[in-house]
């Protein structure tokens, strides 16, 4: 164990956020110094404040692979910094899962600063992440799911009611934009993926997917404008703006409704 590095890095990472980065809610009095304070890091990481200064202080046990998680995921650490972590503690980092349920802390930290914006964050399957209350209100709450359902990919070729939200004259061009998201992934994952699995189990369930991956689509570097179904609104032309980031394979989209029709 680096013990100096180890309380280097973990003091520089502290410093670099602000309460509201990591969902705490700012305190009215002055800090003293910048950033995040040691016990609201403990509190986050579900550690004792005196444990987390004694690391801090060099003088601390070698943390446990549960702990050194715990801590970059309190971070905000992107994945390298997270391997950086553990090799500084002396343990070999747990490998990076395909598709990670937890939000890249870059992304987590733009979209909680994004108020009112309707935003979510998903990952190359097309399972959505996180969204604001906002998203959710334009969308409806797409990370309720479980299992292969949590694709909306999968949802849109195996649930008709998936595709109410969409006017029937865009279904076409939305199905083709979704196979083409998954293909994307599928290439990038790999012939054992999760991504490639999905292709399959789609291909044998529903021959719309089929004879649409037949074509090889090729999915758009942006996120293509599309039409939403309203409940109380009626027809929303939406314009969604992207936000990679590629070490994890996530994306926050950002929606602007542009106008509001009569359904």
């Amino acid at each position: 164990m680096q013990r100096a590095q180890l309380a280097d890095f973990l003091r520089s990472r502290r410093a670099a956020l602000r309460p509201g980065d990591v969902g705490l809610r700012p305190d009215a009095s002055r800090r003293r110094t910048p950033g995040l304070r040691r016990d609201e890091v403990a509190l986050l990481s579900g550690i004792s404040t005196d444990y987390y200064t004694r690391l801090e202080q060099r003088r601390g046990p070698v943390p446990s692979g549960q702990v050194l998680a715990s801590m970059a995921r309190a971070l905000r650490l992107t994945g390298g910094e997270r391997e950086y972590l553990f090799e500084l503690a002396g343990r070999a980092a747990p490998p990076r899962a395909e598709s990670p349920d937890e939000v890249a802390p870059g992304l987590r930290r733009v979209l909680d600063r994004l108020g009112d914006v309707p935003a979510m964050v998903s990952d190359a399957l097309g399972r959505t992440l996180l969204q604001t209350p906002a998203a959710t209100a334009l969308l409806g709450d797409e990370s309720r799911y479980a299992g292969p359902a949590r694709s909306r990919a999968y949802r849109w070729f195996t649930d008709p009611g998936a595709r109410r939200h969409f006017p029937a004259a865009d279904h076409d061009r939305h199905a083709r934009t979704l196979v083409a998201g998954l293909a994307a992934a599928s290439a990038a994952a790999g012939p054992r993926s999760t991504a490639t699995a999905l292709v399959g189990e789609l291909r044998r369930r529903s021959p719309e997917f089929a004879a649409i991956w037949a074509t090889q689509p090729v999915a758009d570097a942006v996120c293509p404008p599309k039409r939403i179904v309203h409940p109380q609104l009626g027809v929303i032309d939406v314009r969604g703006d992207n936000l990679i980031d590629p070490d994890r394979s996530q994306v926050l989209t950002i929606f602007t409704a542009e106008a509001v029709e009569g359904d």
